[in-house]
């Protein structure tokens, strides 16, 4: 029985990394195929389907992250990270409804630049606590990088 134990962690964080994606969802999904299609965006934008499994590589990425430092430490020993994550976590659901929800790239923007940095601070205290975790943090850092590239280029386009 112990030995399921901590895959059932990582279960708990997919979950968790996996709900954020929905709520994120609920708001894309309210513009994505109206509002979204009719905006000007830059020749780089990357084509709608790509969407789709580079988040869901990466919400996997991220659970297996967490659950590392969670597996190896628990969660008294590791308060801050695990906090720093559910805030990143939070602020990641929260572009969607910024940019989407609210039709408001502008905001959206602002709010990404707090994720970017959020999602930095993360993976430092990642790194001091768990190297390999950082790194498994990485592609979704650059991810997000690319993301307020390209939401600024919407928002400047559409301004």
């Amino acid at each position: 029985m112990l030995t399921f134990r901590p895959w059932l962690g990582l279960v708990v964080f997919l979950a968790i990394c996996f709900a954020a994606a929905g709520i994120g969802a609920v708001f894309t999904s309210m513009s994505v195929n109206s509002w979204y299609q009719t905006l000007t965006k830059p020749s780089w934008n990357p084509p709608a389907w790509i969407f789709g499994p580079v988040w869901m590589f990466l919400y996997i990425m991220m659970a297996v992250s967490v659950w590392l430092i969670w597996r190896q430490y628990g969660i008294s020993v590791v308060v801050l990270p695990l906090t720093l994550f559910g805030i990143q976590l939070f602020l990641n659901a929260a572009w969607s409804g910024f940019f989407f929800g609210l039709r408001k790239p502008g905001y959206a923007l602002i709010e990404i630049v707090l994720l970017w940095c959020a999602i930095l601070v993360t993976v430092l205290s990642f790194y001091k606590v768990k190297p390999v975790s950082a790194w498994l943090m990485t592609p979704y850092l650059v991810w997000v990088t690319f993301a307020a590239m390209l939401n600024f280029e919407i928002w400047r386009l559409n301004g």
